[in-house]
C-alpha cells in the first residue's frame, strides 16, 4: 500500500515526487512511467530554455510559477552540478507595426517582476551582430539546460529519499474504492491511498479512467526544429525570438543555442494525428479518431484555422519557413538547415473549444490531476510541485 502514487515520469511528476519525499520522508511514494527513460516526451523534446516569465498574464499561475521556477531551476542546477547557462535572450520587432506589441510585452514583463531592457537597433547589433530589427527586448535571466539531465537527477533523488520509481509501467486501469485505489498495468498491480496524474499527453485519458470530468481535452501540437549547420552557428550568440503572434497562442520560430554549441531553429506549431509521434508522417488510429470525433477540437480549429493553416503550409515548405527566419537573420538560407527534431506540446482545450492558457490542477476522488502543463512547465516544475504538495496538505492527504 502506497500513500501517494504519481503517474507520469516527466519533469512535473518527478518534481512532485521529490517535493513529497523531501517534505514528508515517512510517506510511501510510488512514481510510474510507461516509457523506458525519464522525461521521454515533453521534458526531453523541448528547446531546453529556462524561461524568465515575460509572456504570461500578471497574476496567472504561469507568470508566478515561471518567475519563481527560473530562480529555483538555476539553483538546482548549481547545487547538483548540472550543466546550464544563464545567457539571456533577445525578443525582436522586425517592423514598425510591431512596436506597440513590443511595448506591451515590456510592460507585462515589468508587471511580472522580470528584469528586462529595451534595445535600440544598434544595441541589438552589439548583442546579436547578425540579427536585424527596429527594436528589441533583452531578458537577461533566460537560460538554457538539458531537462533530460534534470529529470534523471530528480529520479535519483526520489529513490535516495525512500521513494520508489518504476520505468516501463503503463497504467491501463484504475479502480476507485472507499479507502484506496487499485492501479493496473500489464505486468503489475498497485494499491494506493491517493493518486497524482502528471501524464502530460495522456493526462485527459488518465482522468477519464477515474471518471473525473475536467471539462477539457488534450490537443497534441507538434513543433519541428531544424539544426543549423556548423559553419553558420556563429550567426547566433544566445537566443533570438520574434514577437509572439497575438492571433495564434505560440511563441513562433526562434533561434536557440544549446549547451553543446548546436543551434536549432523552430518550432512551427501544427496539430498532429499521433500524440507521441515525432516524425511528421507518424499516424495513430486511436489518436486520430479521438481528435476528429471531438467537438472541442473542431471549435478550436474553427477559431484558429487561418493562422493554423499558415503554420501547416510553412511546415510543408522549407522555403517559406526560412523566409520567416530571414526577418531576424537575413544571412540564413535553406541550405543552412539540416535534419529535423520534433516535440509535441500537450495543449488542453476546453469543451467549448477555447485554448487553456494557464496551468490547471483539478481535484478528484482520492486524486489530483495536472490537466494542462505545457511550456513553461519545465521551468516552472518546482513551484508547481510545491503548490501541489501545499494543496495536499490542506486536504489532509499529507
Amino acid at each position: 500500500m502506497y500513500d501517494i502514487t504519481i503517474i507520469g515520469g516527466g519533469i512535473v511528476g518527478l518534481s512532485i515526487g521529490w517535493a513529497i519525499t523531501r517534505r514528508y520522508p515517512h510517506k510511501r511514494v510510488l512514481l510510474l512511467e510507461k516509457e523506458h527513460r525519464w522525461g521521454h516526451h515533453q521534458t526531453g523534446h523541448n528547446s531546453g530554455e529556462i524561461h524568465a516569465g515575460i509572456y504570461y498574464p500578471p497574476g496567472s499561475l504561469k507568470a508566478t510559477f515561471c518567475r519563481e521556477g527560473n530562480r529555483a531551476m538555476v539553483e538546482f542546477c548549481r547545487e547538483f552540478r548540472i550543466p546550464h547557462q544563464v545567457c539571456g535572450k533577445c525578443v525582436v520587432a522586425t517592423a514598425a507595426e510591431e512596436l506597440s506589441l513590443l511595448d506591451h510585452l515590456y510592460d507585462r514583463a515589468v508587471s511580472n517582476g522580470v528584469s528586462i531592457a529595451k534595445l535600440s537597433p544598434e544595441e541589438l547589433k552589439e548583442r546579436e551582430p547578425h540579427c536585424i530589427g527596429v527594436a528589441a527586448l533583452h531578458v537577461p535571466s533566460t537560460g538554457i539546460v538539458d531537462y533530460q539531465q534534470v529529470a534523471e537527477k530528480l529520479a535519483e533523488l526520489i529513490q535516495k529519499g525512500g521513494g520508489e520509481a518504476r520505468l516501463g509501467t503503463e497504467v491501463r486501469a484504475i479502480a476507485v474504492s472507499s479507502d484506496r485505489l487499485r492501479i493496473d498495468s500489464p505486468s503489475s498491480s498497485f494499491e494506493t491511498r491517493f493518486l497524482i496524474n502528471c501524464a502530460g499527453l495522456q493526462s485527459d485519458r488518465i482522468a477519464k479512467l477515474m471518471g473525473v470530468r475536467t471539462g477539457m481535452r488534450i490537443v497534441p501540437i507538434r513543433g519541428t526544429y531544424y539544426e543549423v549547420r556548423e559553419e553558420k552557428r556563429h550567426l547566433v550568440k544566445t537566443l533570438i525570438y520574434p514577437l509572439p503572434n497575438a492571433r495564434y497562442p505560440f511563441l513562433g520560430a526562434h533561434f536557440n543555442r544549446h549547451l553543446n554549441g548546436q543551434v536549432r531553429v523552430g518550432p512551427n506549431a501544427v496539430v498532429t494525428l499521433h500524440r507521441e509521434g515525432y516524425d511528421p508522417k507518424d499516424f495513430d488510429l486511436r489518436d486520430t479518431l479521438d481528435l476528429c470525433g471531438s467537438s472541442a477540437f473542431w471549435r478550436f480549429a474553427a477559431a484558429h484555422w487561418r493562422e493554423g493553416g499558415k503554420e501547416l503550409v510553412r511546415s510543408l515548405s522549407k522555403r517559406l519557413f526560412v523566409r520567416r527566419l530571414q526577418r531576424l537573420i537575413p544571412e540564413i538560407s535553406s541550405g543552412d538547415l539540416l535534419g529535423l527534431h520534433s516535440g509535441i506540446r500537450a495543449q488542453a482545450v476546453t469543451d467549448e473549444g477555447r485554448l487553456v492558457d494557464d496551468f490547471v490542477i483539478v481535484p478528484g476522488a482520492r486524486s489530483m490531476h495536472i490537466c494542462n502543463a505545457p511550456s513553461p512547465a519545465a521551468t516552472s516544475s518546482f513551484p508547481i510541485a510545491n503548490a501541489v504538495v501545499d494543496r495536499l496538505h490542506e486536504r489532509g492527504i499529507l
